[in-house]
C-alpha cells in the first residue's frame, strides 16, 4: 500500500501489519520528527551556502508516536536549496535501501495521480453537472473509456514517435483535434491535411499502425 500522509493512521497500520500487507505512506511532520532531523537540516543549510547547489540527503530512523504500539521504520528525505528546508517523511514496514524505497517505489505514487489528473481535466471527467446521479455515473464512465483509448492509442501506435509520453491533452489537440478535409465516395474516404500540418507524417503513419491492428492476422 503506497499513499501520502492522508492514509497514514493507526488503524490501518495495524491492519497492514496483521495482514502481512506491505506498506509505504507519507508521515506529517510535528515537532518530535523535527527535532531529529534539525542537525542535518542545518548541515544541508551550510552546505548550501557553501556550493550555491541544492543539498539533499534521504536517512532512516525508528520512530514511535504516542498512539502507536511499536516504533517504526521512518525515512527521510531532506533537502536545502534558495526556498530553503523541504524535509519529507514516510513510514514503512518494508525492508531494503531508503533511498530507493523513497525514489523508485515512494515516488511515484506521483505517476498515478497524474494519469488521475489527465482524465479528470484532459479528458473531462470532473463533468458531472446532472441532476442524476446515474447520469453522472456514466459521464465518468465515458471518460474512462476516453482515457484507455488514449492508453491504447500511445502503447499502439505512438511508440518512438515525438507523442511517445505525451499527454492526453497533447495528443487530443495536435493529433486529433485538427482541421482536415475528408473526401468520401462509394469505396473510400480521404483526409486531406493542412500542407504545413506538424505532424502530417505521423498522422497517416499511426492510421496505418491502427488498420493493420484493425484488420487482424
Amino acid at each position: 500500500m503506497r499513499g501520502d500522509s492522508g492514509f497514514c493512521r493507526r488503524r490501518l497500520l495495524l491492519w497492514c501489519e496483521r495482514s502481512g500487507v506491505n506498506y509505504l505512506v507519507g508521515l506529517a511532520r510535528n515537532a518530535r520528527l523535527q527535532g531529529r532531523v534539525e542537525l542535518a537540516e542545518a548541515a544541508l543549510a551550510d552546505a548550501y551556502k557553501t556550493h550555491k547547489t541544492k543539498q539533499r540527503l534521504i536517512d532512516e530512523f525508528n520512530y514511535a508516536a504516542k498512539s502507536w504500539p511499536h516504533e517504526r521504520r521512518v525515512i527521510t528525505r531532506l533537502e536545502h536549496g534558495e526556498q530553503g528546508n523541504n524535509t519529507r517523511f514516510v513510514v514503512t514496514n518494508l525492508t531494503g535501501r531508503a533511498q530507493q524505497l523513497y525514489e523508485q517505489l515512494y515516488c511515484q505514487r506521483g505517476e498515478a495521480e497524474n494519469r488521475i489528473k489527465e482524465a479528470q481535466l484532459d479528458l473531462f471527467g470532473t463533468r458531472a453537472s446532472c441532476s442524476r446521479f446515474i447520469a453522472n455515473q456514466f459521464r465518468l464512465l465515458l471518460a474512462a473509456l476516453a482515457y484507455t483509448l488514449m492508453h491504447r492509442l500511445r502503447a499502439l501506435a505512438l511508440q518512438a514517435t515525438a507523442l511517445e509520453r505525451a499527454s492526453a491533452a497533447t495528443i487530443r489537440v495536435r493529433l486529433l483535434k485538427i482541421g482536415a478535409a475528408i473526401l468520401r465516395n462509394t469505396r473510400r474516404g480521404r483526409v486531406m491535411l493542412a500542407t504545413h500540418h506538424p505532424l502530417r507524417e505521423l498522422f497517416p503513419d499511426v492510421a496505418a499502425k491502427l488498420a493493420k491492428l484493425g484488420a487482424g492476422p
